[in-house]
């Protein structure tokens, strides 16, 4: 059996994942200036959108439990559909395949070193277990697929990169933190914590990280052997502030990436795109943080941006074209947002959780207000992970 060997049956891994809990970072691991955001964020796709977001009580007690949900395109509701068999304590990530299918990955967690993965081409119907024989990283981009999914990439909690083959199998190492940092790309970065993983709309492999040098944007692309610091470069009032790459995905042959420069009460926001794998850019103008931090952050096809803020605050941006707008005050609760039924342009949709119930908040266009729309009671079984 291959080291990476993809198909496994849950029942062995629901075997294995006995007793899981959150993992700690790894000793000496780098820190980025700016954290990334936490991994409750949604992802659209052809058939539906999905979205990441953590139930229960204390992760100190391992009540933490992170699930997945889904609205078809053409039901309009949400329902849960996380993969069943494996503790999900550790938390959750999600990559789209392309069209409707959507790969889930299970971060590891108390005595786990490696991280279940699950494919689903059915809307969560049904899922098709598989594994990653390593531990994915605690950022909400630790996991990537090619336009069609043939390739994927992973990045790992211990600060290294790999890249599977065809279907998801032969993985091998990609990268490191050090090596990329030793290259004549990361000699101009500085890199610290590796923040973001995905593919270009031409499949070429990404990685995204916070620079030690200021001024630079951390985003990396492979090729033939080779990685190059693929910007974006930065206008001369940011070249004396530390910049992190926040997240960064590509859908509809875009390639988003949310920036943060600068720290504490002068750090800003910037979102910027890209249709040419990283050579051309296109930068949001700044949004000004005012002290807050990225809860949460989330992207869709055309460039559309969305982030919670701590204060009960969220903005959002509608792609290159657009500025930054202030929604207003979120429902008590929120740990994401989700472009509406109808899509971004036609409203929001704000994902509130409350220990064991996720409540579904509705922000018609233009509209000053949030409209409860649904609510769902998720089975939590407290202390089950003890």
């Amino acid at each position: 059996m291959s080291r990476r060997k993809v198909g496994l049956l849950l029942l062995a891994v629901t075997a294995l994942c006995a007793g899981c809990g959150s993992a700690a970072r790894p000793a000496g691991a780098p820190v980025s200036a700016v954290r990334p955001p936490s991994l409750a964020t949604s992802l659209v796709t052809a058939t539906g959108t999905w979205a990441v977001a953590v139930l229960g009580g204390s992760a100190a007690q391992h009540n933490n439990f992170w699930q997945l949900f889904v609205r078809p395109a053409a039901a309009g509701k949400w329902r849960l559909v996380t993969p069943p068999g494996v503790a999900s304590n550790g938390g959750l990530v999600m990559a789209s395949l392309g069209g409707g299918s959507v790969l889930a990955g299970f971060r590891p967690s108390q005595d786990l070193s490696y991280s279940p993965l699950a494919t689903t081409h059915d809307n969560g119907t049904a899922w098709i277990p598989g594994l990653l024989d390593a531990g994915l990283a605690n950022v909400p981009g630790a996991l990537a697929a090619t336009p069609g999914g043939g390739h994927l990439l992973a990045l790992l909690a211990d600060g290294e990169a790999e890249l599977s083959g065809p279907g998801g199998t032969a993985w091998k190492k990609l990268a490191t933190r050090g090596a990329l940092a030793a290259s004549a790309a990361g000699s101009r970065c500085g890199p610290g914590r590796l923040t973001a993983a995905a593919f270009s709309a031409a499949g070429v492999p990404l990685l995204a990280a916070g620079c030690a040098r200021p001024g630079t944007a951390g985003v990396f692309a492979y090729a033939d052997g080779t990685w190059r610091l693929a910007g974006p470069v930065l206008p001369a009032p940011y070249t004396h502030q530390v910049i992190t790459v926040l997240s960064l995905s590509t859908a509809g042959g875009t390639t988003t990436a949310l920036l943060a420069a600068g720290t504490g009460p002068e750090a800003r926001l910037l979102a910027a795109w890209s249709t040419g794998g990283g050579v051309h850019w296109t930068l949001s103008p700044p949004l000004p943080l005012h002290g807050a931090v990225v809860v949460s952050a989330s992207s869709s096809p055309g460039g559309t941006v969305a982030v919670v803020l701590t204060g009960n605050h969220a903005e959002a941006i509608a792609g290159p074209a657009g500025g930054w707008r202030a929604l207003p005050a979120l429902p008590p609760g929120t740990v994401t947002l989700a472009p509406g039924p109808a899509g971004a342009a036609a409203g929001w949709e704000a994902l509130a959780v409350h220990r064991a119930r996720l409540a579904v908040w509705q922000l018609a266009p233009g509209g000053g207000a949030w409209a409860a729309t649904q609510t769902i009671n998720v089975p939590v079984e407290f202390g089950s992970s003890s």
